[in-house]
């Protein structure tokens, strides 16, 4: 495999009837263009919708996940705790800016973006154009 990173932007009132799609796109990834490593956050309906596929799909699929946490998860709260990682340095981030660390540090880590992105304004808005901006693939889901 030639280990190709992929990251998750959406909104967090992104409609459940895209997960469909979301689960297309992320078995085309793997199957026909051997994605293997997988990168979601943890906030919202997107995230929860990627994590939902990624492990369903990683039971008949080789490849690894990891739930990028933005600050350390209270025990009760941490989502998949056997994928859950931090990046690196974020101990030193002040929690305002910890979201926004772990988001740049999955633009750096990714090849490719996919993304839900219905409006101009957000999270997922600013770091779908950071991620055009960094010359990652890009690739959109809609509703």
């Amino acid at each position: 495999m030639s280990n190709r990173k992929v990251c998750f932007f959406g909104h967090s009132d992104a409609p459940w009837s895209i997960q469909p799609k979301l689960r297309e796109v992320i078995l085309d990834l793997i199957d026909n263009e051997e994605a293997d490593e997988f990168y979601v956050g943890t906030h919202g309906n997107f995230d929860r919708m990627v994590l939902a596929v990624l492990s369903e799909l990683s039971e008949t699929r080789a490849f690894r996940f990891y739930v990028v946490l933005a600050y350390l998860p209270a025990e009760k709260e941490n989502p998949r705790a056997d994928h859950a990682i931090l990046p690196d340095g974020i101990e030193n981030i002040p929690p305002r800016f910890a979201i926004n660390y772990r988001n740049q540090f999955t633009i750096e880590t990714a090849d490719i973006v996919v993304t839900y992105v219905e409006h101009s304004w957000g999270g997922a808005a600013k770091y779908k154009l950071l991620a055009e901006k960094k010359n990652r693939r890009v690739i959109e889901i809609s509703a």
